[in-house]
């Protein structure tokens, strides 16, 4: 058992590597047999590559009684102009959502809008964002990203969230300052999201995939609970979902499970038809690669379902497996 644990970790570390090696995004985007193969395994995790994608699949779930988050991937955007363009996309996909009334949210990486050149950029964007989603009345939520970036996120955020209530942040439970980060939000309880991490980290600033790492998890999400804030518990992991259930903390009305659209659609049925709030997380964009590649690592046997969907002849449709 520990010989495949061992292998497991060895190739979530792979894996995670592949996924920052810009020479093979560029082989893959500039093969197109390579590319056509890997987009069939990515249709299982993305919606597609227009919003229209995005926002049909969202309302077929809400149909189903889920609610939504709706992403356009990208991150570590390091040309003003393909900021600019981001920024134009997610305005629409603002506008959209609130043009229809549909319950969603819109969730993005700061470096997709500006951090990955300048701070003060991506909190001039992130305003833009923010007061179109307030006059829409559409919920933004900052995704937590490399641990390089995780101070200037947090600033960003706590700047632009004493200004605009409608902002969430998310938490890595991996790095192990964020116990500190997470006491620090306490003048601004939003909604916080709390998710294991999906970036390769050093030895002395996280924690490895582990017991140690699942009670920190356990730990996060109490803490968030007790704290006042309203919490996305952004898991597949069924042993820690199991322990949660196990709480009398865990039934507020603000708490809610967040799953990833494609993964483990059988578990997000089955805590909806307990009666727990279920939201799941919708992708849609061109920048799949580095996506599907955390999909993979985030848990391992997703790569022998990528293998069997690249050689698949029936269609892909992840929202009908979701009851």
């Amino acid at each position: 058992m520990n010989r495949v644990s061992d292998l497991e970790n060895q190739l979530t570390a792979a894996l995670k590597t592949i996924a920052r090696r810009s020479d093979l995004k560029s082989y893959v985007e500039q093969t197109p047999q390579v590319n056509q193969l890997l987009r069939r395994a990515a249709a299982r995790y993305v919606t597609g590559e227009a919003r229209q994608d995005g926002l049909e699949a969202g309302r077929k779930l809400l149909k189903k009684g889920y609610a939504v988050s709706h992403e356009y991937i990208g991150e570590n955007t390091t040309v003003a102009a393909e900021c600019e363009a981001a920024v134009t996309e997610m305005l629409a996909l603002i506008h959209d959502i609130g043009e229809t009334g549909m319950p969603a949210r819109v969730s993005f990486d700061l470096s997709h809008i500006g951090l990955s050149l300048d701070t003060e950029l991506a909190f001039a964007n992130l305003e833009r964002l923010a007061e179109r989603a307030q006059k829409g009345g559409v919920e933004l939520f900052i995704s937590m990203e490399e641990s390089s970036k995780t101070e200037r996120i947090l600033t960003v955020y706590e700047r632009a969230a004493s200004i605009y209530p409608n902002i969430g942040i998310t938490l890595q439970a991996q790095l192990k300052r964020t116990p500190q980060d997470l006491a620090a939000l306490l003048a601004t309880p939003r909604r916080v999201r709390i998710v294991k991490g999906a970036y390769q980290e050093a030895n002395d600033s996280s924690i490895p995939r582990s017991p140690a790492l699942n009670a920190r998890y356990l730990e996060l999400v109490e803490s968030s609970i007790r704290q006042g804030h309203s919490v996305s518990i952004a898991t597949h992991d069924e042993p820690i979902i199991e322990k949660l259930l196990e709480q009398e903390w865990l039934s507020g009305s603000n708490i809610e499970f967040e799953m990833l659209y494609g993964i483990r659609p059988d578990l997000s049925s089955k805590l909806k038809a307990a009666g727990h709030p279920v939201r799941i997380y919708l992708t849609y964009g061109q920048e799949w690669y580095l996506y599907l590649c955390h999909r993979m690592a985030e848990y391992p046997p997703n790569l022998f379902r990528a293998v069997v969907d690249t050689v698949s002849d029936e269609g892909i449709e992840p929202v009908q497996s979701y009851n």
